[in-house]
């Protein structure tokens, strides 16, 4: 089965944040309130949350002598192997063969494990919600079982986000940084990081200037995440016998204190 994913093109945004607004349409999270504008609306907010699962980021960057605006896309990287899943005690989250991970909030549990494993620091939670659950970008999956692309990809003006093949978009991102070595930082973010991602980027600056985390390992995070996860049934079992056994050697304390306590009877 092809592997889906998305390749983002930061030489050729232009800011607009089409894909941002086409996001939060799509998944019906217009929700957000500034202090300024006081209603639901499609304000640039300083990070990604539970109602911005596609986040346009603005950076002035020096680039030779003169400064320049450099823009950026965060997002849920879709990891090839990714930790947020392996962290999940029920299943909640799913990597699927076709390259989207997605969310199934009726398994979830609240945990927020994966906020933890996340190595891109991309699973946000509902604080302010009686029943919270987590959000997240899922690559439109729903768009895409209907023959659809993901409504970022769909909306930019500007080919700065393409969906396709992986492999293909491997190939798409290689080509354009040969062919324009002066223009572009010559690394694909998310071909190695965190054991390779479905999220692709290219850009003609280095991506910690982007605000990008960068000092994501190549291994993938599931090697450390499964250990953790295993280790919690033995852990509990542990707990449990220690607490069990605590409860019983205190309830024979407390028989024997009775016992001592009563009067011994007369002949």
């Amino acid at each position: 089965m092809a592997v889906n994913a998305l390749l983002i093109d930061t030489v050729r945004c232009t800011g607009c944040r089409g894909c941002q607004v086409a996001c939060k349409q799509w998944n019906k999270r217009a929700a957000e309130k500034t202090e300024f504008f006081g209603g639901p609306g499609y304000q640039n907010p300083a990070d990604l949350s539970k109602d911005t699962w596609c986040l346009v980021t603005y950076n002035e960057v020096q680039i030779g002598d003169r400064f320049e605006w450099v823009f950026g896309k965060k997002q849920c990287m879709h990891c090839l192997i990714p930790g947020c899943a392996s962290a999940c005690p029920v299943g909640a989250l799913e990597k699927l063969d076709s390259g989207p991970v997605v969310y199934h909030k009726e398994k979830c549990i609240g945990c927020r494990y994966c906020m933890l494993a996340c190595p891109f620091v991309v699973p946000r939670f509902e604080y302010e919600s009686w029943n919270p659950y987590i959000t997240k970008c899922t690559m439109c999956y729903d768009r895409l079982q209907m023959g659809e692309i993901p409504a970022c990809a769909k909306v930019c003006p500007t080919g700065s986000v393409t969906f396709g093949e992986r492999d293909a978009l491997i190939r798409e991102a290689k080509e354009r940084i040969a062919s324009n070595p002066s223009e572009y930082h010559h690394h694909i973010y998310g071909l190695e990081e965190a054991g390779g991602t479905c999220v692709l980027h290219i850009s003609n600056v280095p991506f910690e200037k982007l605000g990008y985390i960068t000092d994501v390992p190549k291994r993938p995070l599931v090697a450390r995440t499964e250990l953790a996860m295993k280790s919690i049934p033995m852990v509990m079992v542990g707990l449990a016998v220690v607490l069990g056994a605590s409860y019983r050697l205190r309830t024979r304390a407390q028989l024997r204190g009775e016992d001592a306590e009563r009067p011994s009877p007369t002949t």
